[in-house]
């Protein structure tokens, strides 16, 4: 904040003198130098609560609210309630004499020398303030300037009942989802799209929570970017050791932090535009510092209702809703104004309760809640157990129990939900994953191909053998042994393809399609003089180039 008398000599002369009128100073005459002088001295020295005590009652909660910010508030944001000085140059003040009817209480605090404007340098670049002069903010009591502030997470709400087995349950699959991607860089497979490989194996397919999950892992050092793609580094090791809630945890805190950003993921809106400034982190700090500390359930629309009253600029600090390109879908207009909030940071807020803290495991929500004074069909919310030790900061419980994995005889390996997530990764180095079905375990298999890899990144039979024999914690099936030891010998002494199979009713046919320079690349290995495989997924382009041959062709084709 500003010295007074620096707010003072910001003034016009002729505003000077007004103020001077209010303190019974005559400053007819005087220059603007004597001007501030004399209402410094007379300003700083006020009863300001006997002031308050005449001021119009909007005006003295304006007052009250520039002290609750810490003594200033964005222009935009105090405007929106008490109102903006109209701004004019010497010869218009003159002619209006705007003091005598203020439209608003912004110039009535104005033009009795309590308030002005500027612009202060913030994290979020320059910013324009209203804000009171230091002499004056210092006259409140700390204590009043405390009490205006309400102490983290005790809000006091009506509870909810949700209709038994409405609700979401809490499950902790982000941990699995990490761990399966963690894997899936291993070789190579990530992209920034989810691809429909990858889906495969996620238990969530959501494109965001995908998304979100590669930003954490690079955010927390396990994945970095090479000129192959995402690859895990020492740092992945360390996570997957941990236990289950400790893993939760963990990502958790990476998400409070990130900056991912969830505005760009709430449904039914698009953001579009690169010029306006967006701190993702804003949201989380706000929700996460309302919500009552507690596993009780509460209302989406009291949590909002209240954020809305006591801090509707937590992702805005400059109170500008007129900047931000954001419309829903299907619509052209942009959400501007503050009167977008609710569809803008109200839907985000929810998005968070709905989506994100659910996916961490903190937070279970229903649509079928009931109030106790009987209404009905109130989406709700609560704080899990783990969501609570969560924010109060407290240590996460380890694993209960870890199981071991299963090496069946004909080189599946199942690896139960709650076997550990280190072993899993592991076994999916050296395997190739089946797609996920919810509900079951994981499902990995022993190919040529994968035992190829595994030895490219240095993993030797021996060192397969061993691993999956202390994973499972018994000895490993004879089949599986000799299968593994005969490759090692031998390599590869197999392949399962999908082919397309080209039968024709004369060799000459044939002969003539190896010769012709557009058809020859798709013609594989002949089975005979009348018969050659074809690449399944070559075979459009093939009938493309016979008929571009003008040649026509009685073909079998066996799939």
């Amino acid at each position: 904040m500003r010295p007074l008398s620096q707010m003072l000599s910001e003034h016009e002369l002729i505003v000077l003198r007004v103020i001077g009128e209010w303190y019974e100073l005559d400053l007819t005459g005087a220059n603007k130098v004597a001007c501030v002088q004399a209402l410094t001295g007379v300003i700083a020295n006020l009863d300001l609560e006997l002031e308050i005590q005449y001021l119009p009652l909007e005006e003295a909660a304006a007052l009250r609210a520039l002290v609750a910010g810490g003594g200033r508030l964005p222009l935009a944001t105090f405007s929106r309630s008490y109102g903006e000085v109209r701004q004019m140059g010497p010869g218009r003040l003159e002619r209006d004499e705007p003091w005598l009817a203020p439209e608003n209480a912004a110039e009535g605090l104005w033009y009795r020398g309590f308030l002005q404007r500027a612009f202060d340098e913030t994290d979020d670049g320059l910013v324009e303030f209203y804000y009171l002069p230091q002499e004056l903010y210092d006259k409140f009591p700390q204590d009043e300037v405390e009490d205006e502030v309400v102490s983290r997470n005790e809000h006091s709400w009506p509870e909810v009942t949700p209709a038994p087995g409405s609700w979401s349950v809490a499950e902790t699959s982000i941990v699995d989802d990490m761990t399966t991607l963690l894997a899936a860089a291993q070789k190579d497979v990530l992209t920034a799209e989810l691809s429909e490989t990858v889906a495969g194996w996620l238990l969530n397919k959501t494109a965001s929570r995908y998304q979100l999950l590669l930003l954490l892992a690079e955010e927390m050092g396990m994945l970095r970017r090479s000129e192959t793609g995402l690859r895990p580094t020492r740092d992945t090791v360390d996570w997957l050791q941990k236990g289950r809630e400790q893993q939760c945890q963990l990502l958790a805190e990476a998400w409070r932090d990130s900056q991912w950003r969830e505005l760009y993921h709430v449904p039914m809106l698009v953001c579009e535009g690169d010029g306006w400034q967006y701190d993702p982190r804003l949201v989380r700090e706000v929700l996460l510092a309302t919500m009552p500390l507690t596993t009780k359930w509460y209302a989406w629309k009291d949590v909002l209702a209240y954020i809305h009253e006591n801090d509707p600029d937590f992702q805005r600090p400059d109170g500008d809703y007129d900047s931000w390109y954001i419309r829903e879908v299907q619509q052209m207009g942009y959400l501007s104004g503050f009167s977008s909030w609710w569809d803008v940071e109200g839907r985000q807020l929810i998005y968070l309760l709905t989506h994100v803290l659910p996916w961490l495991g903190m937070v279970e929500h229903s649509a079928a809640g009931t109030t106790a004074a009987g209404e009905v069909g109130v989406n709700c919310y609560r704080l899990t157990a783990r969501g609570l030790a969560w924010l109060r900061g407290e240590e996460p419980e380890g694993d209960k129990v870890t199981v071991p994995l299963v090496v069946q005889s004909n080189g599946e390996i199942v690896v139960p939900f709650n076997a550990g997530r280190y072993e899993r990764f592991q076994v999916a180095r050296v395997t190739v994953p089946w797609p996920v079905v919810v509900g079951e375990p994981f499902s990995y298999r022993l190919t040529p191909r994968s035992l190829m890899q595994a030895k490219e990144q240095g993993i030797q039979v021996g060192r397969i053998m061993d691993f999956l024999r202390e994973a499972s914690e018994r000895p490993l099936p004879a089949s599986v042994k000799r299968a593994l030891k005969r490759w090692q010998e031998r390599g590869t002494e197999g392949k399962v393809s999908g082919v397309v199979v080209l039968r024709v009713r004369e060799a000459e046919i044939l002969e003539t399609l190896r010769q012709n320079s557009k058809t020859q690349p798709y013609l594989g290995e002949s089975l005979g003089s009348l018969a050659v495989i074809i690449q399944h997924d070559q075979w459009p382009e093939f009938c493309q180039a016979v008929a571009e041959l003008g040649l026509l062709l009685d073909i079998e084709v066996d799939y």
